[in-house]
């Protein structure tokens, strides 16, 4: 009689470990079909933000609606993306708790696959929430100066970004013993860095104590960026300094995000 070896690698190659990671970031694609809501807070709550500040502070800031909003639409982009990962953390918080992720471990699947999958998924969705930030800005006067090509390096440079800051995202799903503290734990990082940044107001109107944190935020530093990219103006330091931030979030967030989810 014939014993079938039902052994299971012992170890993923990192190759394979990509393929699973895209193929668990399809899944996550896959589910908008069958539940186009979960794009709501992507659009909505951009359209909400642009058209808000906008027409509320931007008379109040710059005189100008309009001149506002072409300074302020790169910051709220920013914004949004660091605010839209904690859809990540939500996400993978709840396969946590429906024992999707205990399912996975049965499997000769990488570690780090179905995380991966999970950020690589949410940072695509990220590309359709920027897009609904700049067609609202077109819509009421604001004008991307820099060409074609500049813009696309927008989408590139927040998207790398989001795919770094993610991580924290990641680290609140794992520790987070419900879904619904996932935005709790996230939001008391991310207001404080959106909000005290040059997003929405310049930074020489800020006092000279507070003005020393906010040059180092790498939310100023991109926005910087996107700013130079989309309307003119330095880029490259900015950019730098930017993804140096978000690199910082990911070499600190990932592992102790692996070592939590190890220890479930």
């Amino acid at each position: 009689m014939t014993t079938l070896n039902t052994t299971l690698p012992a170890r993923v190659s990192p190759l394979v470990g990509l393929r699973q990671t895209a193929s668990l970031a399809w899944r996550g694609l896959v589910q908008i079909r069958h539940n186009p809501m979960e794009l709501g807070d992507l659009s909505f709550q951009p359209i909400m933000f642009v058209l808000l500040f906008t027409y509320l502070f931007g008379g109040a800031v710059m005189g100008d609606p309009v001149k506002y909003l072409q300074f302020m639409l790169p910051g709220i982009i920013v914004q949004s993306g660091l605010m839209a990962t904690m859809n990540t953390g939500m996400g993978l918080s709840t396969d946590l708790h429906k024992g999707f992720f205990d399912r996975l471990q049965s499997l000769p699947i990488a570690r780090w696959s179905p995380l991966a999958g999970r950020v690589v998924s949410d940072v695509v969705k990220q590309g359709w929430s920027m897009t609904i930030l700049l067609a609202t800005g077109y819509l009421i006067g604001f004008r991307a100066t820099q060409g074609v090509v500049a813009v696309l390096a927008a989408f590139g440079l927040m998207l790398t970004f989001s795919l770094l800051a993610s991580w924290f995202a990641v680290f609140c799903g794992t520790i987070a013993d419900e879904p619904e503290k996932v935005m709790m734990y996230g939001f008391t990082a991310i207001f404080p860095l959106s909000f005290l940044s040059n997003a929405y107001v310049p930074t020489a109107t800020l006092p000279g104590w507070l003005q020393a944190f906010v040059k180092i935020n790498p939310v100023t530093q991109l926005g910087d960026a996107l700013r130079g990219l989309l309307t003119g103006g330095p880029v490259a330091q900015h950019a730098l300094l930017g993804l140096l931030g978000g690199l910082v979030i990911a070499v600190i967030c990932a592992p102790l995000a692996l070592l939590r989810l190890k220890r479930r």
